[in-house]
């Protein structure tokens, strides 16, 4: 008989972790954004490692929304709910993670600063971004 138990084959402890996360648009793990679960669970297994980390999230393409206050977010969805993310971001950069938003997509929507939550930066573009984190050893996951 079979054991019930998860036994991991390959059992993974990092000291230092440096991804450039890609988020062009949302698949979903249930309800959550399949990008914010594999964030928030890389960032678990940071701090459990007590490992040294860079990680940034660029947001951009259709998931660009992300990013936004819940003024700005209710008028670029065409809801009054609010951004149903903003928690599991604002956890995330609590966290270490630095969120980013590409400027060409903000301004493919008009957005501006003052459109996002608080501490998101935005960056020149998304591919101008990766490309140079890319080089500077970031790790590029793609996301969508």
């Amino acid at each position: 008989m079979a054991s019930q138990e998860l036994h991991i084959d390959i059992p993974v402890k990092l000291s230092e972790v440096k991804n450039v996360f890609s988020i062009a648009s949302l698949s979903f793990e249930g309800d959550l954004p399949a990008a914010l679960f594999h964030l928030d669970l890389l960032m678990d297994d940071v701090a459990n490692w007590n490992a040294k980390a860079q990680v940034v999230a660029i947001f951009h393409t259709n998931a660009g929304h992300v990013t936004l206050h819940d003024q700005s977010y209710n008028g670029e969805r065409n809801i009054e709910t609010g951004n149903p993310y903003k928690h599991i971001v604002k956890k995330l950069m609590a966290g270490g993670v630095q969120v980013e938003l590409c400027g060409a997509t903000a301004r493919a929507h008009g957005w501006t600063n003052s459109d996002t939550l608080a501490g998101i930066k935005i960056n020149t573009d998304a591919m101008a971004r990766t490309t140079e984190l890319v080089q500077q050893g970031f790790v590029k996951v793609s996301e969508s």
